[in-house]
């Protein structure tokens, strides 16, 4: 059967009575099966252990989403083993047939989509709409890299000479671990597990800490499209007890890494080090954090500038790594956008996320939640004004206030570390050039974009804004799987790619076959 081509997932329209009747009856299912506990698998085999560990929901922090097993040193030793004897089977399995199971998973996962957002809704405080939002990325990787798996598996071209018939061919590479964060739960784990194995990797897939169910919900319906055990290997524990040992093993060939700059840049570090017995230099896929600005230009519609700030900026409680932490306005209009800003900001709902009204829920816990405070205390303390916000808003979970500080110093401290949460910081510019100088003075490079009409301005941004996802005229978050390939510069990480043409090529080596004919 001929395939059709990529087209993404379309989001719900949560607006029809059918489609929020049916998000309604999933949320309820789904909080019937709260509290649960969950092996580790490793090689098919589930495995308990004396320690464990608990997920809990950041609305209501006493509701346990799942309890999960604490494994260690000894277990992620056998996960790496396991997969590593896997590998040498799956690696020769045709890849149209890899591409099947990741086919057959979308088509499961599109089935059940909302019953997957539930669990997000409950495990992370992703809102309605953006728990629908993930649960489509997942599905679009799963359909995305299963046809580039087939574009990588076809005939390759190659410079033709006479006397010898040349092949170039694309191999995995062996053993990969698998790190995903817990803010994109679904969408960055089935991305980045899926790339590994549809290229013929075997992986031990270790969820973060705070999402194991959504972890769970993924490697369960790989079990249940018939994926072959030991391909993926479930595993969950500390990044410090289980993650170090992980990528030091002699076995692991490379990395797949999301998540912020001090555990990707100690990972890094990490899977440089030659181990006894290692025979190939580790490779590391690391998607990183992000300092991430919008320019607002005076040469712009302000109100459709301002609406896209707020949506980028508060958009699941600013913890996406391509979140709007930064707005940089041109003095002419900077009095004008905040006075907007600050109206649009303060009818900002936030409440538990399985209640839709809400427009914003809680941060993913308490360590979070106290960062976050210290963050804007600091903001103040280095000479910010709070607009609005500035504190914890009602409510058992971990809810913040959506906050914007203005009169911000572009070196001050909430101008130049990720604060990965609903804080907003505006930084007065006087024109277009000095936004540009501005934008560019982090160590990051991930996502940013500018609202102008000017078209010299926006030619010039383009060349000059230093960052892996650039947007014009439009909110800076919302990458789609094929459309906007994502990955950003300098501290940002490896520049990846994730959703792109050269994505999978991070998970496999190129042999080049020559042969002498007559």
């Amino acid at each position: 059967m001929a395939l059709k081509p990529f087209k993404n997932e379309p989001l719900t329209d949560f607006s029809k009575p059918v489609n929020r009747k049916a998000m309604e009856q999933a949320l309820a299912r789904v909080k019937s099966m709260l509290g649960r506990e969950y092996p580790l698998v490793i090689g098919g085999e589930e495995i308990h252990t004396p320690e464990k560990l608990k997920s809990y929901n950041p609305s209501r922090p006493s509701e346990v989403v799942g309890v999960f097993q604490k494994a260690d040193a000894p277990l992620a030793h056998k996960a790496i083993e396991t997969a590593a004897a896997k590998f040498e089977e799956w690696k020769f399995v045709d890849p149209k047939k890899r591409a099947e199971y990741l086919f057959k998973a979308a088509k499961i996962m599109r089935k059940r989509k909302h019953e997957f957002s539930a669990v997000m809704i409950y495990e992370v405080g992703k809102t309605w709409p953006e728990a629908d939002a993930d649960t489509a990325e997942a599905i679009d990787f799963l359909e995305f890299y299963g046809r580039e798996m087939l574009r990588y598996a076809a005939k390759q071209p190659v410079t033709k000479i006479r006397g010898e018939k040349n092949e170039l061919v694309y191999i995995p590479l062996g053993v990969g671990v698998i790190v995903p964060p817990w803010n994109f739960a679904l969408a960055i784990l089935t991305g980045m597990t899926s790339a590994a194995i549809v290229t013929g990797n075997t992986v031990v897939m270790k969820p973060s800490s705070d999402s194991p169910l959504t972890g769970w919900m993924f490697f369960d319906l790989m079990r249940e499209v018939g994926l072959p055990d030991g391909v993926i290997n479930f595993v969950t524990g500390s990044g410090g007890a289980v993650g170090d040992v992980l990528v030091a093993h002699p076995k692991t060939r490379f990395v797949s890494f999301t998540g912020s700059k001090e555990v990707g840049t100690h990972i890094y570090e990490l899977a440089a080090k030659v181990q006894p017995g290692q025979k190939w230099l580790k490779r590391v896929v690391a998607e990183m954090g992000g300092k991430d600005s919008i320019i607002i230009d005076d040469q712009t519609d302000l109100e459709a500038a301002v609406q896209a700030t707020v949506v980028s900026a508060f958009g699941f409680q600013g913890q996406k790594c391509s979140a709007a932490s930064r707005a940089l306005v041109v003095e002419k209009v900077y009095d004008q956008f905040l006075e907007k800003l600050k109206a649009k900001v303060e009818q900002i709902r936030v409440g538990p996320s399985d209640d839709p009204s809400n427009y914003m829920g809680p941060v993913i816990n308490e360590g979070s939640l106290r960062k976050i405070l210290g963050y804007i205390e600091t903001g103040q303390r280095e000479g910010g004004g709070l607009i609005t916000g500035g504190g914890r808003a009602d409510g058992e979970g971990y809810f913040i206030q959506p906050t914007v500080i203005a009169d911000v110093d572009p070196k001050a401290t909430i101008a130049q570390e990720e604060i990965f949460g609903p804080v907003l910081a505006v930084i007065k510019v006087k024109d277009f050039d000095h936004a540009l100088e501005v934008a560019n003075n982090t160590e990051f490079g991930l996502t940013g974009g500018i609202w102008t009409k000017n078209r010299k301005k926006i030619e010039k941004a383009k060349k000059l804004f230093h960052v892996g996802n650039f947007y014009i005229n439009r909110k800076i978050t919302g990458a789609l799987v094929g459309v906007h390939p994502f990955g950003g510069f300098n501290m940002s990480g490896t520049d990846s790619k994730a959703g792109g043409r050269d994505y999978l090529l991070l998970f496999l080596q190129a042999k080049s076959i020559s042969e002498k004919v007559k």
